[in-house]
């Protein structure tokens, strides 16, 4: 008899759900088209005489995280999120533009984005990394200030989390995994579990894991990236990617308008006069021009 379960933990071709009644239970896919992710709703069948489950069908995504491939294929990460925590450190010196391009994912999603700027305990006398982040929170994104070393900010972040499906991500080296630790203090132990039942039989190495938050919901664990960039499908989703520029578009002369070289583009004299972030508009247009090399 086939269950709707929620995928939790992804190794390749072999899965972890989490069955109605909360029961985990380890997966195989069936045939070879279907490519489950985290967060996913699925259903699946036990097989006769063994402990493994069979995820035959996914069920319809909310939305989900994605990117192009190598091959300019579009591959998704994760799927059914609430919200998307980005989070930039101290150290490794933050990549605003891979910023910029988590949040319009977000965007694209239909779901909040949130910053984290983290390890705020090795911030030296006299820096001031203030600028890039209240160019967010002057288009009204949530900012947090944290360091999971010193637990600031925690109780913050832990309210932003409750009772949501939160995928964490950002560059390698920002901090998540010591944030989700922070978050729920067994995650560790529940992240070397997965990791060592991930080298048994078929298993390959963990690509993603879905946690459960003490009090109500749960976080996603990504791999942390070099580089990120959403699978944009065209300048009109890019623009919607950003919600300063997508907001003053609609003053230009034309409905159409790129906001590059037009004439009478509300955007570029937003600019011009600081309106609009001159980094942000520079993400947009390397956004602009990644979506256009991938529907050539």
């Amino acid at each position: 008899m086939s269950q709707s379960a929620t995928v939790i933990a992804t190794f390749s071709r072999r899965m972890r759900l989490r069955l109605a009644s909360n029961e985990i239970v380890e997966a195989r896919i069936k045939g070879k088209r279907l490519r489950p992710v985290c967060g996913d709703l699925v259903a699946a069948e036990p097989i006769a005489d063994e402990t493994d489950w069979l995820i035959t069908g996914i069920e319809e995504r909310r939305n989900a995280l994605t990117r192009p491939n190598l091959r300019g294929q579009v591959e998704i990460l994760a799927s059914n999120i609430d919200l998307l925590v980005v989070v930039a450190a101290v150290a490794p010196a933050p990549d605003w533009f891979i910023v910029d391009r988590y949040l319009c994912a977000a965007e694209i999603m239909g779901v909040p984005g949130l910053v984290v700027f983290n390890k705020t305990d090795l911030l030296e006398a006299g820096s001031d990394l203030a600028d890039p982040l209240e160019t967010y929170v002057a288009i009204d994104y949530q900012v947090l200030h944290c360091s999971a070393h010193e637990q600031q900010g925690i109780d913050d972040l832990r309210a932003a989390l409750h009772d949501r499906t939160t995928i964490i991500v950002g560059q390698s080296g920002v901090g998540k995994s010591s944030l989700i630790n922070c978050l729920i203090p067994d995650a560790r132990q529940k992240t070397s579990e997965i990791s060592a039942k991930s080298r048994e039989g078929k298993h390959t190495t963990v690509n993603s894991m879905m946690l459960d938050l003490p009090g109500g919901g749960y976080v996603i664990d990504s791999p942390g990236v070099r580089d990120y960039a959403p699978a944009l499908r065209s300048a009109t989703e890019v623009e919607r990617g950003f919600r300063e520029i997508h907001d003053r578009g609609h003053e230009c002369r034309f409905h159409n308008c790129r906001h590059l070289q037009e004439p009478g583009c509300a955007v570029k004299l937003a600019v011009a006069d600081d309106s609009i972030s001159a980094r942000r508009y520079e993400s947009y247009k390397r956004a602009l021009r990644l979506a256009d090399d991938l529907t050539r």
